[in-house]
């Protein structure tokens, strides 16, 4: 049986709820060690990181938004880090991963792919880091791009940040969705399965760390009143199973983890009836629920981020 408790009662049951719900799910910590695959290795192929910067007055799709003023234009950069394995063909079209908030993952990436790619354990793939445009939350540039529930982000990768990185860069990416990949934390890993979700045929893998599956949305879409939180309360269950892999993981004292149902933004709630709504309709997914640990935690990022990527790519 899965959590649909009070928050009072979360704590006590959480581990065992999560440890009894099935072979997709498990719970791990209090105490976190990296990886070995998070540390470079002796004789390992590195990759080599791509950099260039995007104005804001290049993009159709995001020139810019002011905080909570709709209309109203604000410029901005956004970075963008690319890595490209040591066994890339040239003119290949290769397997990727794009990651939202990408600067902060590049290191811890770059060094993971660098081992897994090395030892096979998952295809020779490019990674694409983008930056957000900035801010945080409803009304914010962040918040337009990632908590929005529409295709329009995906559409923004595919029209705008993949044609400038081939440019960039020359890599050639592929066209077949079973061989593309989004990742993120917090509202990016809700972006990250939002780019699937609204276009399967383009993403069908998904690693979210964190999601901000909850009503972070702005401005207010009718068709989905709760924004992401319309995943697990609606949309997965009324919606035909989408051929996408998912992995989930949340802390236990990860954001408004002490908030009630009614807030709509408690996201450990979120993430466990995510887990539990993508088991009922038979999804193939992972859950881990990482004990003693916050919102995208990097401890738990470290320890988990490996056999995650190795998972999402099987």
């Amino acid at each position: 049986m899965r959590l649909r408790h009070p928050v009072a009662l979360l704590f006590a049951a959480c581990a065992a709820a999560v440890a009894a719900s099935g072979p997709n799910d498990s719970s791990i910590g209090p105490d976190y060690k990296p990886a070995p695959e998070m540390a470079a290795k002796p004789g390992v192929p590195k990759g080599t990181i791509k950099e260039f910067v995007i104005e804001s007055t290049e993009s159709k799709l995001y020139p810019g938004i002011a905080k909570n003023k709709p209309g109203e234009v604000v410029p901005y950069r956004r970075k963008v880090q690319v890595y490209i394995p040591a066994q890339y063909v040239a003119g290949k079209p290769t397997p990727f991963i794009v990651v939202t908030d990408g600067p902060w993952y590049t290191k811890r990436m770059a060094t993971a792919l660098d081992n897994l790619i090395a030892e096979k354990r998952v295809p020779v793939q490019v990674a694409v880091m983008v930056e957000s445009g900035g801010g945080d939350s409803k009304g914010s540039q962040r918040g337009l791009e990632y908590d929005t529930m529409s295709g329009k982000y995906a559409e923004f990768i595919e029209t705008e940040i993949l044609p400038r990185v081939t440019k960039e860069t020359g890599v050639v990416f592929s066209k077949n969705p079973d061989e593309r990949a989004a990742m993120g934390g917090s509202s990016g890993a809700a972006a990250a399965l939002t780019m699937a979700w609204y276009h399967p045929e383009l993403y069908r893998r998904v690693l979210s760390y964190s999601g901000t599956f909850v009503d972070q949305q702005y401005p207010t879409d009718p068709k989905t009143p709760h924004g992401a939180w319309e995943y697990h309360e609606n949309l997965i269950a009324k919606t035909a199973k989408k051929p996408l892999r998912i992995w989930l993981q949340v802390g236990e004292k990860d954001n408004g983890w002490d908030r009630d149902e009614a807030s709509l933004h408690n996201w450990v709630m979120a993430n466990e009836r995510m887990a539990e709504v993508l088991a009922k309709k038979g999804y193939a997914y992972q859950y881990v629920f990482c004990r003693k640990a916050g919102h995208v935690d990097g401890k738990a990022v470290a320890a988990t981020l490996p056999s995650a990527l190795e998972w999402i790519w099987k």
